[in-house]
């Protein structure tokens, strides 16, 4: 995602001093180099910026770090950067409860891949969310083997196999790769168990969405409902977390057909929606369906996505005559760019 590169550019703007130390440099990871680095900041006065990269390959550094702080606490600003999500989430839960703020870095949008690399829409339903694969897009092979070897199996293989259980992990990539497939589809976790090949329950399956959310690589939206019950047990709703882990599970095609374009459009409008505060989920009554419903505190919005892709046009008015209050929003390929750049914003604005 660009997190030591972002945080990198930070510390030339800030005003306090600032000390970088990066984890991946230590040939013997322990507290004690954690320590060092802590002091190294004392030394620069107080409110001084330390910036450790690479957390999750010290040790215990969660007890470590609460250590630290608590015998001088406020000294130091500490921004703690790590490539493992479940690691950094597990760590900061158990150990730092009330001294933290998490900031999740998330996929790269349309807008910030165009501001930095001129994306237009198509580009983007191909490539988006990775700016480290961004040179190698003119060459298949390449792009997909980095996706394959340097993302989605670093994930997989160090983030989550390493750091929760799994007994079949070659099932385990195999369910990735085929909910991949299925971007803004429901699927059913019995369809879903019965392409892999393997034996496994309805069970297995959901602890496997689990990990693919924990570690930021696809989300499973519930159906809307006021019941929370009903939402639990409905067929879920899968959004691989960008575009590029679409591509990377059917192969790079800039110029698919109507309805693999539509998926992906309606792919690129949901992540965008994820990336907000609130809730979204999805809504379907027979052939009546609202792609996504998010709610953000009072508000409650009912978004269509008009993707290219023939379905039923009456899901809007079906769901808010359901749902007295929500507010109508229609997302097209013409009004992307506006709605990517203030999400929000763009709702507050175009709502009916």
């Amino acid at each position: 995602m660009g997190k030591t590169t972002g945080v990198r550019q930070l510390m030339t703007q800030v005003h306090w001093p600032t000390h970088y130390a990066n984890a991946d440099d230590v040939l013997v990871s322990d507290r004690n180099w954690l320590l060092e680095q802590w002091q190294q900041a004392l030394l620069l006065g107080d409110d001084a910026l330390l910036v450790v990269d690479e957390i999750q390959k010290i040790p215990n550094w969660p007890e470590t770090i609460k250590a630290l702080w608590d015998a001088r606490p406020g000294r130091l600003r500490v921004l703690l950067l790590g490539s493992s999500a479940l690691q950094i989430q597990a760590g900061v839960t158990e150990s730092l409860a009330g001294r933290f703020e998490l900031l999740r870095v998330h996929h790269w949008r349309f807008v910030e891949l165009h501001a930095a690399f001129g994306y237009d829409l198509d580009r983007y339903l191909a490539f988006g969310g990775y700016p480290g694969a961004v040179a190698l897009e003119g060459d298949a092979d390449r792009w997909y083997a980095y996706m394959k070897d340097a993302i989605v199996e670093a994930v997989i293989g160090k983030d989550i196999l390493q750091s929760r259980k799994v007994a079949n992990p070659a099932l385990f990539r195999q369910a990735f790769e085929i909910l991949c497939a299925y971007p803004a589809q429901e699927i059913s976790y019995t369809k879903l168990l019965g392409q892999l090949q393997g034996k496994g329950n309805t069970d297995l399956v959901k602890y496997y969405i689990e990990l693919y959310g924990g570690a930021f690589l696809l989300h499973a939206l519930q159906k809307y409902s006021p019941k929370a019950w009903l939402s639990r047990n409905s067929s879920p709703k899968m959004l691989p977390a960008c575009p590029a882990l679409y591509s990377m599970a059917t192969g790079v095609a800039v110029a698919r057909n109507a309805e693999q374009r539509g998926r992906a459009f309606e792919l690129a409008v949901g992540c965008e929606l994820l990336q907000q505060p609130g809730q979204v989920t999805y809504w379907r009554e027979r052939n009546d369906e609202v792609d996504f419903v998010y709610q953000y505190r009072d508000r409650l919005y009912a978004i269509e996505v008009k993707s290219g892709r023939k379905k039923s046009a009456k899901g809007l008015e079906v769901f808010c005559a359901k749902a007295p209050g929500a507010l109508r929003v229609i997302v097209t390929p013409e009004n992307f760019a506006q709605f990517s750049a203030n999400p929000r914003g763009f709702l507050e604005a175009v709502a009916l």
